[in-house]
């Protein structure tokens, strides 16, 4: 944000206070908890009953934390007492602070603007109503507690226990701030942010919906590719084609080809080109389930490193948590992970599937994971693809045993039909996935580059406004 772009009041003097600098000449320094009318602490009332008692009670997971709302979906209703609601009931222009809670990157002290009518609402045990005084804008004070937050005037009334955070609000509102003395000034200053920020978050709202479109084209490229293939004049790739473009994807789908199509022989799949194969996955690849988890060391067993379900991810290893258990040499033999093994999640979001790229020195698998070791004749690339696109249309999860927990069992996994080209072809699909993800991957990119600069620019803005660095009125 440039400040030439902006207007600065004509005059500015010492504000006294390290982290305001100057502020505008008719502005006023004084204590937060002078500005306050009163503060409540939240309640979290008792369950629910149906009756007039019953309450909307706003917690934390209530904030929007990209525009500054209050969610109004999924909340909590709780049954609060008439005595209790009359003492905390919210009111239009209520600002709601966090008191306990947060974490490293997200400490405590975020404020919420309550700005919703016609509904009968508390805040929980973990907040505190804050009301301002009438010859203030709890709007512009809104905007103020962003700047403090911001400045991160937070971090030095936080104590922590027991690893929760706790806002000491009465150190907190000692901070000194700066206000215009004109109620109107405030009015004023509250209304071009809400009129800034709106701007900036219509055009963040895009950016994220930019994104989402390119996730779906993304799993499109993906579904096309693995089950219709590239446009070839011929099944007879022949080798020597793979001699003379190797490394150059073929980069159009077999859509309006003139590649002949056949009955795949199952209904929810429909046509596949007329020379690939369908088979089971047990005759793809050898597909193994690891071994429960167990502490004991019954001697003559190693300590060795394992994956379990929440180390998969789609495409790639989560290696930053894994554990320790003990393998016998023949579970060693069996279990260990070897480069371009697929590994596949048998519990959670089953059949999320990663392929393992020797991200440790050696690694093996526990029960929540199956492991397949795709044939020599195969690429095992295009099978981790060919999963995604199993996973994106339900397929695991259709066929799952379900009792409270879904497991993929080894049965299933097994018995899942599969699809393919030869090798040679097989290869150059990965290549024309790898090229279109990659493209689509780098828009992604930069579009969230661009949405990390705008909150960047909506959360500076707001500071050197209510601050006095820039004139709005």
């Amino acid at each position: 944000m440039k400040k030439s772009e902006f207007k600065k009041y004509p005059k500015y003097k010492p504000s006294g206070v390290e982290w305001i600098g100057e502020i505008p000449e008719g502005w006023s320094v004084n204590r937060l908890k002078n500005c306050l009318e009163s503060e409540q602490n939240g309640f979290w009332g008792e369950e629910e009953k149906g009756d007039k008692n019953d309450k909307v009670c706003i917690r934390v997971a209530d904030f929007d934390r990209d525009f500054d709302k209050l969610n109004k979906t999924g909340n909590t209703t709780r049954n609060i007492k008439l005595q209790d609601y009359e003492k905390r009931k919210l009111k239009l222009g209520d600002l709601l602070i966090e008191k306990s809670g947060g974490g490293e990157l997200t400490p405590v002290g975020r404020v919420g603007f309550f700005d919703w009518e016609e509904i009968e609402a508390v805040c929980a045990n973990f907040i505190a109503r804050l009301r301002i005084k009438d010859s203030h804008n709890s709007r512009f004070f809104f905007y103020l507690f962003k700047a403090l937050y911001k400045n991160r005037l937070n971090l030095k009334s936080i104590k922590q226990t027991t690893g929760i955070q706790n806002l000491d609000t009465y150190d907190y509102f000692s901070e000194l701030i700066a206000t215009p003395q004109n109620g109107s000034e405030q009015t004023a200053i509250a209304n071009y942010l809400d009129d800034k920020t709106a701007k900036i978050d219509s055009l963040i709202e895009k950016k994220k919906k930019l994104i989402e479109l390119c996730k779906e084209e993304r799993t499109a490229v993906i579904n096309e590719a693995v089950t219709k293939g590239l446009n070839h004049d011929s099944h007879d790739l022949a080798d020597e084609h793979d001699k003379k473009n190797h490394g150059n994807p073929l980069i159009k789908l077999n859509q309006g080809s003139d590649t002949k199509m056949k009955d795949s022989g199952i209904e929810w799949l429909g046509q596949i080109p007329q020379h690939w194969e369908v088979k089971k996955l047990k005759y793809v690849g050898n597909i193994v389930l690891g071994k429960m988890l167990t502490n004991d060391d019954k001697g003559g067993y190693y300590l060795k490193p394992y994956l379990r379900a929440a180390n998969l991810q789609w495409f790639k290893v989560n290696v930053e948590d894994v554990k320790e258990m003990w393998f016998s040499e023949a579970e060693l033999e069996k279990l260990r992970i070897e480069e371009f093994d697929l590994l596949v999640s048998e519990g959670g979001e089953v059949g999320r599937t990663c392929i393992w790229q020797k991200e440790l020195e050696e690694c093996f698998i526990q029960n929540s994971v199956h492991k397949i070791t795709i044939e020599q004749n195969q690429d095992p690339l295009f099978f981790l693809y060919l999963m995604y696109y199993l996973g994106s249309i339900g397929l695991f999860e259709s066929i799952v045993n379900r009792i409270s927990i879904a497991h993929l069992t080894g049965e299933k996994i097994k018995d899942i039909p599969v699809w393919h080209p030869h090798k040679t072809e097989q290869h150059q699909i990965v290549q024309y996935i790898e090229a279109e993800t990659k493209r689509i991957d780098g828009k992604i990119a930069r579009t969230e580059k661009e949405i990390e600069l705008l909150r960047e620019y909506r959360t500076a803005l707001i500071s050197e406004v209510v601050t006095g660095k820039i004139k709005v009125c």
